[in-house]
């Protein structure tokens, strides 16, 4: 498909970053958190800049191979779903050294008390043995390398990424206070969907590491996986459809996601729905999921299908990202003392 000219637009110095781990396929809450506003972004920012985290996939074990296989597979999926690079900078993160470079220098500013804290450092440790990885500790000051790298001005971030994106502003403005006024203070993105809750557990969020296979939809399920996932979805022994996140978790979970994947708002999807019981109600929510993943779903497999196209769109973005990074980080080593 040839790519339509981008409008020129003024350039106001406003630059995106934001990243996503290659675990793979996106699932239905990947794809409404971030990557539909990823999308969206190409057209409302001047500078815009996706990079697959390979570096920070591997604070857990890898298999070398899988995870090889798992970045291409998630450049296929943001390509599919509308990342267009043509209109923003799509890599690979371990392509350019420059993050793991001003990680470090990061790293020597930063107090292990203030890591310690974190809570997303207090529930992954404790999930690992040895109480965690020295990688799994400092990869939020790696994600602060991520962003600073670009001097980047505003960053997509989820109610789980709160406390990270302060210590990204809180690094930001320490070497500000110390080496003089450097990096501009990035601005949070909130988007407005919320988490997706698990089909089978609307107390947690929608994740590929569920155990149950039902509880989580990816991109490229088939409408009979898809259907199969939403009849068995929780929700509760009050048939009537209304968004009431607090009392009827499971049934708003299907209310949100309604909503988000038609464009109605959460009043037109309950209004719409009046007098349908809620099993009638998940098929009918099944069904607009899969009329909207259905052409993001066969170009993945398309994509999938040239590797080497995936490969050279890597290559080609981290050497735009390498172009950008490289002078921030010369700068910053002057200003550190070791250039």
């Amino acid at each position: 498909m040839r790519v339509q000219p981008r409008m020129v637009q003024k350039d106001s110095g406003e630059r995106v970053f934001s990243g996503i781990q290659p675990t793979g396929i996106p699932h239905l809450g990947n794809y409404l958190g971030a990557i539909e506003s990823w999308v969206k972004f190409q057209e409302e920012y001047d500078t815009v800049l996706y990079s697959i985290v390979d570096l920070h996939s591997i604070t857990v074990p890898q298999d070398p191979t899988t995870l090889q296989q798992n970045i291409l597979d998630m450049t296929a999926a943001l390509l599919a779903c509308g990342i267009n690079p043509e209109k923003s900078i799509l890599f690979q993160q371990s392509q350019v050294s420059e993050h793991t470079q001003l990680s470090w220098i990061l790293t020597c500013m930063v107090r292990l008390p203030r890591l310690q804290h974190l809570h997303q450092w207090k529930a992954k440790a404790a999930k690992q043995k040895h109480d965690g990885t020295v990688g799994l500790l400092t990869y939020p000051v790696l994600q602060a390398a991520d962003v600073l790298c670009y001097k980047s001005t505003h960053v997509p971030v989820g109610e789980d990424q709160v406390q990270h994106m302060e210590l990204v502003q809180d690094l930001a403005q320490s070497f500000n206070q110390k080496y003089g006024e450097f990096f501009p203070l990035p601005k949070s993105i909130f988007t407005s969907m919320k988490k997706v809750k698990s089909l089978r557990d609307p107390s947690v969020k929608m994740s590929k590491s569920d155990p149950d296979r039902l509880a989580t939809v990816h991109i490229t399920d088939s409408p009979e996986e898809i259907v199969q996932k939403f009849r068995k979805a929780m929700t509760d022994f009050t048939s009537e459809v209304t968004y009431e996140p607090d009392s009827r978790a499971g049934v708003s979970n299907m209310v949100a996601i309604h909503s988000a994947v038609s464009g109605l708002s959460v009043e037109e999807v309950v209004r719409s729905s009046a007098g349908m019981d809620t099993a009638r109600y998940k098929l009918l929510v099944a069904d607009a999921v899969i009329e909207k993943f259905a052409p993001i779903r066969g170009e993945i497999e398309k994509l999938k299908m040239d590797k080497d196209h995936l490969k050279k769109i890597l290559l080609a973005g981290s050497a735009r990202a390498r172009e950008l990074a490289c002078p921030v980080l010369e700068e910053v080593k002057k200003l550190v003392g070791i250039l």
